[in-house]
């Protein structure tokens, strides 16, 4: 008996392979998702119906999401770029500061999923190096420097997420700068005398200033015995 068309039989090997899954595969299955779709998108069910399986495939390679997540953030850590050996400590590591907070802000996402994860990968690990190396360089104790290097990578990772958050038009900003305006120097005397200055300065020059601040109260302090 002949077969119609809408009775023809497609063999399964006619489809195209699938790739071999792999860690590395599903990491970049994630990384595309958040890209596309932000920090929301990150469920296991979503990065295994990208990659053509199940869910329970991807517990091979990741115990866990937050596992799957921290070698997500490490992956894209790969980016940033250690600073060459010329030109002052703390110039070198306000550079790779810089980069860091470059990296983190040009993926959708990446920055708020750097908030609540901690990634301890080789490429975390060499930037943590680099980081306590040019602390040590600038004679910054070890263990100030030890903790340090959680306090930097935190401050460039909480500015880039709120910068993601911010709309172009800074509206938020702007309301901001019309309360402080109606103040009054009875009621808050140092708002009012402060007034203009709160809002001040823009987004790089505040964030120079601040890693500056971090920088000297670390050549300057010791963590609790």
């Amino acid at each position: 008996m002949k077969q119609t068309p809408s009775q023809t039989v497609v063999s399964r090997r006619s489809r195209p392979a699938k790739s071999p899954l792999s860690r590395e595969a599903i990491v970049e299955a994630a990384l595309a998702i958040l890209e596309e779709e932000g920090v929301s998108g990150l469920s296991m069910r979503n990065i295994a119906k990208r990659l053509d399986t199940g869910a329970a495939s991807l517990y091979v390679y990741f115990a866990n999401t937050d596992e799957l997540h921290a070698a997500l953030l490490d992956h894209v850590l790969a980016e940033v770029v250690l600073p060459a050996r010329r030109g002052t400590w703390r110039d070198r590591l306000k550079a790779l500061l810089v980069s860091y907070h470059s990296v983190l802000e040009a993926r959708r996402g990446l920055a708020q999923l750097a908030l609540s994860t901690i990634a301890s990968g080789p490429n975390s690990l060499r930037i943590w190096e680099c980081i306590l190396a040019l602390l040590d360089e600038g004679g910054v104790c070890a263990a100030t420097a030890a903790w340090g290097v959680d306090l930097l990578v935190l401050y460039v990772t909480s500015i880039a997420a709120e910068q993601a958050l911010h709309t172009t038009d800074d509206r938020g900003l702007t309301r901001v700068a019309s309360v402080l305006a109606a103040v009054t120097a009875d009621e808050f005397p140092h708002l009012h005398g402060l007034r203009s200055e709160m809002t001040s300065g823009d987004g790089p020059d505040r964030s120079q200033w601040a890693i500056d601040v971090i920088i000297d109260g670390l050549s300057t302090s010791r963590p609790p015995a």
